[in-house]
């Protein structure tokens, strides 16, 4: 199953770490601060939800989980889950 969340679509994202390091002066620039890759993670919970009348699990990312238990829903849910879960 892929890393992503089931309302909003949010997946993981790749970008770069770099060390702190002090600036490059004194002609050092073979020694700067290297930059190497790594994977920004949505935080992923699964959650029993009743969406029209159907009980179903999902992963839902944090941010909408929050949204869902204070509002009842979410504001920005794709219409492609609604069709899914009534087809």
């Amino acid at each position: 199953m892929a890393y992503v969340c089931e309302i909003c679509g949010k997946r993981k994202v790749f970008g770069r770490s770099q060390k702190h390091r002090r600036g490059v002066a004194g002609k050092r620039w073979r020694k700067r601060a290297q930059s190497t890759s790594r994977v920004f993670k949505p935080n992923l919970q699964n959650v029993t939800l009743e969406l029209d009348g159907n009980i179903d699990k999902f992963r839902v990312c944090s941010k909408c989980l929050k949204a869902i238990k204070k509002f009842g829903k979410v504001k920005g849910i794709r219409a492609s889950l609604v069709q899914d879960l009534r087809g």
